[in-house]
């Protein structure tokens, strides 16, 4: 990887009228930013569909595509929408995504999409869901039976289903073909433009940076037809689930809920699942950020029943057996997101795996020790980012969570200064790191506090996965200075 840099920003924060952002005009028009900023990179979230709290961590799959991200302008120029049903999409509030608004306005739009986009694309939907049908059937017919079953979650569908047994199955893949087609027919559209949309950016010289959440939700697609390769038991109850130990997010640590790998069933299929996700990851992304690295290594088992995390214990993952299988990928790129409770077993594998780790600007500034992420330290075959999807912002950490000992130091080593902007302070001093990848969110180049966090690790709330920026944000003035900034750093800007 040469020496470059890049811009965080979630596709579901673009600016747009309709509520959240899509794959349209205003995501060419960043990459038109990002490319006038001289950055090479541009980093998103998972594009899956969320799952509970809005998280895209907790998705009902993990090949599919968030219908809620498609172009609805497109849809109208093709004939699919009209100008009176595009007005009911249009949302007032542009700083946040309204998940409940988003289900109330699009969903009848989509399915005017559907009924008249059917006939029109029926040789090329047809194609796809040949192309697509390893992962795209069962995930159709997942989300047309929870529809069915009034919305219920996997864990509560008759047992029968939940066992995929025949006798109840064939029959209900009958009477739910259409809404099985439904459902299909938006993935279909949704690749089609996210091709054009990753075309677009790369003819711009921007790669796309996406990311592979390490687990799967318990209500998904994969847990249902799959349940082999997980830790269920004969009724696919969760055994056990995924979280982390006490750490600087909770004293109490992280229980996600997301249900644990049966790695041995894995290790005899070759990771067969794992080769299909990455190959799929391949397709859409330049590189793939790989969520929880080091469970990779070893993992944190919770018992299903426990309320905390602290109630549980390590387990060995697949360790580099894995590691070697999806790096035999063609085109995969990776970085391993590294954070975390991390001995130093936990260090010689990532070392030993060679993937690029994560250096994250914030928990450098030690007022006593030395941190390996203080700028000067990292190495180069790193990622410095001055934030994550998971941190406060900068701006947020430097005058609402780090002590007076951590700011002093911070504003010493970095050179802060107010009329700059101290966003721009952790900018240049991430810009400045051996690193050959600096990655800033966009609520660092703007210089935002709390209002514009993107997710609190270990909580569900209204402000989670939400943030939104203003079309106003993406000047001249900004462009302009983070290119200064790049070719000072000798970026490639």
């Amino acid at each position: 990887m040469n020496r470059a840099s890049g811009v965080l920003l979630p596709i579901l924060s673009l600016p747009g009228p309709y509520g959240i952002g899509t794959l349209g005009t205003k995501a060419r028009k960043f990459v038109d930013f990002l490319s006038a900023a001289g950055q090479r990179y541009w980093q998103i979230l998972p594009l899956v569909p969320p799952g509970e709290g809005n998280s895209p961590y907790m998705s009902a799959s993990s090949f599919a595509g968030n219908p809620f991200f498609l172009d609805l302008d497109a849809l109208a120029k093709e004939g699919l929408l009209t100008k009176n049903e595009l007005a009911q999409a249009v949302c007032p509030d542009l700083d946040r995504v309204n998940y409940a608004q988003l289900h109330k306005t699009w969903t009848p739009l989509l399915r005017k999409v559907w009924k008249r986009g059917k006939t029109r694309y029926a040789k090329e939907f047809a194609a796809f869901s040949t192309q697509e049908s390893e992962w795209l059937s069962d995930y159709a017919l997942f989300l047309a039976l929870r529809e069915y079953l009034d919305g219920n979650m996997l864990q509560d569908w008759p047992i029968d289903i939940r066992r995929r047994n025949p006798k109840w199955l064939d029959p209900l893949r009958k009477e739910l073909a259409e809404e099985i087609a439904y459902h299909s027919f938006l993935q279909f559209l949704f690749y089609r433009q996210w091709a054009e949309l990753k075309a677009y950016a790369n003819s711009k010289g921007i790669s796309i940076i996406g990311d592979l959440p390490i687990y799967v939700s318990p209500d998904s697609a994969e847990v249902w037809a799959h349940p082999d390769l997980f830790m269920l038991d004969d009724e696919l109850n969760l055994s056990g689930v995924a979280g982390v130990p006490p750490d600087a997010f909770s004293a109490t640590g992280q229980h996600w809920g997301n249900p644990l790998y049966r790695w041995s069933t894995h290790r005899k299929t070759g990771y067969d699942w794992w080769r299909k996700r990455g190959r799929h990851m391949a397709r859409l992304y330049d590189v793939v950020r790989i969520d929880h690295f080091r469970a990779f290594h070893t993992y944190w088992s919770i018992p299903a029943e426990a309320e905390t995390a602290m109630e549980g214990h390590w387990e060995p993952g697949p360790g580099m057996e894995l590691v070697k299988a999806l790096s035999e990928i063609p085109g995969l790129s990776l970085i391993a997101e590294d954070l975390g409770d991390l001995d130093d077993s936990v260090r010689a594998f990532i070392a030993e795996s060679g993937l690029p780790g994560m250096n994250v600007l914030p928990y450098a500034f030690d007022p006593v020790g030395e941190s390996a992420y203080l700028p000067h330290n990292c190495p180069n075959n790193g990622v410095i980012y001055t934030g994550t999807h998971d941190t406060p912002t900068f701006v947020q950490w430097l005058f609402g969570e780090a002590s007076p000992a951590e700011r002093d130091f911070a504003s010493d080593y970095l050179r802060l200064r107010e009329d700059e902007g101290f966003g721009w302070g952790a900018v240049c001093g991430a810009w400045a790191s051996p690193c050959a990848l600096a990655i800033a969110p966009m609520q660092d180049l703007l210089g935002l506090g709390a209002d514009a966090r993107m997710n609190a690790p270990g909580t569900i709330g209204p402000h989670n996965w939400s943030w939104r920026v203003r079309e106003t944000a993406l000047n001249q003035d900004v462009s302009s200075r983070l290119r200064h900034i790049t070719r000072t750093y000798r970026r490639g800007g």
